[in-house]
């Protein structure tokens, strides 16, 4: 206890959390100490009273995907009953409603297609930046655009600049999973490795784009795994500053090849929370996963290091797949904010207010 409380005291002074506290951290510090020690890291971040959420729709272009992650409920191999690719205008449709109900910005993802080519990708973009222009298009997850440059042979960095000149805004942090390869072998074999992760990243950032970063834990790694994930998300973030946020949330076993495993608790959940707030110190926002958890759990998250709610979500299918199904309203956001004793605030995918 003694040992512990010495890390936390370091991290509150703003000394840098080596590897080995990290993990002394999720193995062994009292979650009510850690919580404690996060909230106050998060207000001196953030000491205005403000918690922020946003408002956008997940939009899955395509459910056919090569990549076999044994964690997905949702996808579909190429040739597989059920495989679709969305209708372009009942794409457009989605997003009209979206503004409608005051959104700005759209989270375009999908399976890696084997068969759609790159000028595919590049004329929705501009489909959509005409006829939506004030809209964000938050789009591509690093193992679509590592899948979209091997397919077409072109270069990561090309491949980006093309997909930024056709529309594309910000570049979101999925398939992360664990970025330790013993790990993606185990449950995502033919996705992109962590260093081709990381490097799409990095490209994006250097060419003056900005997105966010996410970890999906409690499967198959270790706890070591998790603080060698945030370990090379703060490395890279060094070096780039192009982060916007991290994002942690849980696997969701049911109706996947591991539903085997059981389901992560909500003390993990808030511990590895907790513990991405003090070792992330150069991420300026940690979100919180109300899509996994549920608003009750999101809700404590803002007192275990998280500073956002995260989207409203208008629409969500990836984890749905996998049984889970909460929904929020407006008001529930808002509520929820107010309850845990913040004001609630509206943001873009900037972390820019803009109520």
């Amino acid at each position: 206890m003694i040992e512990v409380d010495r890390i936390l005291d370091r991290a509150l002074v703003g000394k840098r959390l080596t590897p080995e506290e990290g993990l002394r951290l999720l193995e062994s510090a009292p979650l009510a100490r850690l919580a404690e020690a996060a909230d106050q890291m998060t207000h001196r971040r953030h000491p205005h009273r403000y918690r922020t959420y946003h408002i956008d729709r997940n939009i899955n272009y395509t459910n056919i995907c090569t990549s076999g992650c044994k964690f997905c409920a949702f996808s579909r191999r190429p040739g597989q009953s059920g495989g679709w690719v969305i209708d372009r205008q009942q794409l457009l449709e989605k997003i009209e409603e979206t503004v409608n109900l005051g959104g700005d910005q759209i989270l375009l993802q999908g399976g890696l297609h084997p068969d759609l080519p790159l000028s595919w990708y590049e004329e929705l973009l501009r489909e959509i930046r005409r006829r939506f222009p004030k809209i964000n298009i938050h789009g591509f997850s690093p193992p679509e655009i590592a899948h979209f440059s091997q397919i077409s042979h072109v270069p990561i960095r090309e491949l980006l600049l093309r997909l930024k000149e056709a529309g594309l805004g910000s570049l979101p942090g999925g398939g992360a999973e664990i970025l330790v390869d013993r790990v993606r072998r185990q449950i995502s074999p033919c996705k992109v490795s962590s260093d081709g992760w990381l490097e799409v990243c990095r490209t994006w950032h250097h060419l003056g784009g900005r997105g966010s970063a996410t970890m999906m834990f409690g499967h198959v790694e270790s706890l070591a795994d998790r603080i060698e994930h945030l370990e090379r998300l703060r490395r890279l973030q060094d070096e780039t500053g192009g982060f916007t946020a991290f994002i942690p949330w849980t696997f969701q076993p049911a109706n996947t090849a591991l539903q085997h495993l059981p389901k992560t608790t909500v003390f993990d959940y808030l511990r590895t929370l907790a513990v991405s707030r003090l070792y992330l110190d150069n991420f300026p926002n940690i979100q919180a996963s109300w899509v996994t958890q549920g608003m009750k759990i999101a809700q404590m998250a803002l007192r275990f290091g998280a500073n956002d709610l995260g989207s409203l979500m208008i629409e969500e299918n990836v984890v749905a797949a996998a049984g889970t199904r909460f929904r929020a309203s407006l008001e529930e956001i808002h509520r929820a904010i107010r309850t845990a004793g913040f004001i609630p605030r509206r943001r873009n995918v900037f972390y820019q207010w803009i109520d």
